[in-house]
């Protein structure tokens, strides 16, 4: 029997605040906007940038649920520098960041939300 093909994976960002979230997601970081559940107070969104889709879910700390801060996210990038330097025009690093090269091959460099939520770029090294 032929497996089924795995065609995309749309991670869930826990956050605590949509409306900053979304702000830094697409100001900061330059997703846009692809769905949101609602217009003045949405609680669950997608956002997306070239071929990438991530979903963000409002979670508040008395609710008893666990693991807001918890994601990390790999993202491979082309032209890494450049990103880089979107980025740091943006002023989306909060204290010094740079592209590290790994013992395993890549380069990358990484941006935390404001929810703790960690996001490697990264892409093979020349």
């Amino acid at each position: 029997m032929e497996k089924a093909h795995l065609h995309q994976i749309h991670p869930v960002l826990p956050v605590q605040d949509m409306v900053s979230a979304l702000f830094f997601y697409v100001h900061k970081l330059g997703f846009e906007i692809a769905f949101a559940d609602s217009p003045k107070e949405p609680t669950y969104a997608g956002i997306r940038r070239g071929a990438i889709e991530i979903h963000l879910q409002k979670q508040d700390k008395k609710s008893g649920q666990s693991g807001l801060g918890a994601a990390n996210l790999r993202i491979v990038v082309q032209n890494m520098e450049r990103l880089y330097v979107e980025y740091e025009a943006n002023g989306v690093f909060q204290g010094p960041v740079q592209i590290t090269k790994t013992a395993f091959g890549t380069k990358e460099f990484t941006v935390i939300d404001m929810h703790q939520n960690s996001l490697t770029f990264y892409a093979q090294s020349s």
